[in-house]
C-alpha cells in the first residue's frame, strides 16, 4: 500500500508541471501577453473597407477582399514590430457589377496596369497599452506615399475554431486618391477615401 501512494505521488510530480507546461496560453486582452513570433494574415478574415462621398448625396461603401500579409510581432518591444500587406486590386467590390468594372478601368484603379497594391511598414509609435500608429509606405497604381495608420489591439489566444493562436486588430486610415493617380470626377466625388482595416493574424512560429 506504501509502495502505491509513493509511486502515485511521484507521477503526480512529474506529470503536473508538464501538464502545466504544455496547457495552451490563454485568450488575453492584455497586448503584454501576446505571443511573440511572426504572424500570417487569414485571408478570411482580413478586409478593407473604403468609403467615399458620392456626390455629396451619400457615403459609397466597398471593400477589397483579396488581402494577405505578414506581422512580426513583441510585445516587449511593439516599436519593433513589422508589417507587410499586399492587396489584390481587382477584389474591390462596391457591390454593384457595372460600377465594380468601372473602378477596375483605368479611369480608377486600372487593375490590369496595377494589379496589386502594397503597403509596408516603416515604423511603430505605441499610442497607449492597446493602441499605436503604424506609420509606412502605401503603393498604389504605382505611386509610393509614405500613409500611416490607427492600429487598436482587440485580443490574442487560441481561436475556438481552429485552435490557432490568432491576434486580432482594427485599424482606420484616410488618403487622398488623387495623391495615388485616382482623380476620376474630382471635386464632384470625394477625393478623401476612408480606409477601415480588420485583420485576423494566425502564429506561423
Amino acid at each position: 500500500m506504501k509502495r502505491t501512494l509513493l509511486a502515485l505521488f511521484l507521477v503526480s510530480a512529474v506529470s503536473a508541471p508538464a501538464a502545466a507546461q504544455d496547457a495552451p496560453p490563454a485568450l488575453t486582452k492584455d497586448p503584454m501577453q501576446v505571443k511573440a513570433g511572426r504572424y500570417r494574415l487569414d485571408s478570411a478574415h482580413g478586409k478593407i473597407t473604403w468609403s467615399l462621398s458620392h456626390l455629396g448625396y451619400s457615403t459609397y461603401y466597398g471593400q477589397f477582399t483579396d488581402v494577405s500579409g505578414d506581422l512580426t510581432l513583441d510585445p516587449k518591444k511593439p516599436a519593433e514590430s513589422r508589417l507587410s500587406v499586399k492587396i489584390g486590386t481587382a477584389s474591390v467590390n462596391a457591390l454593384h457589377d457595372k460600377l465594380n468594372a468601372h473602378l477596375k478601368a483605368p479611369d480608377f484603379l486600372n487593375v490590369e496596369a496595377f494589379p496589386e497594391a502594397t503597403f509596408v511598414s516603416t515604423s511603430v509609435e505605441p499610442t497607449s497599452p492597446t493602441t499605436a500608429r503604424v506609420n509606412g509606405t502605401l503603393t498604389l497604381r504605382g505611386v509610393a506615399k509614405p500613409v500611416s495608420f490607427d492600429a487598436t489591439f482587440n485580443q490574442a489566444g487560441p481561436h475556438p475554431v481552429d485552435k490557432l493562436y490568432t491576434v486580432g486588430f482594427d485599424g482606420w486610415t484616410v488618403i487622398k486618391r488623387s495623391e495615388f493617380g485616382v482623380n476620376a470626377f474630382l471635386p464632384v466625388l470625394g477625393d478623401e477615401v476612408a480606409l477601415r482595416l480588420e485583420g485576423e493574424f494566425k502564429a506561423v512560429d
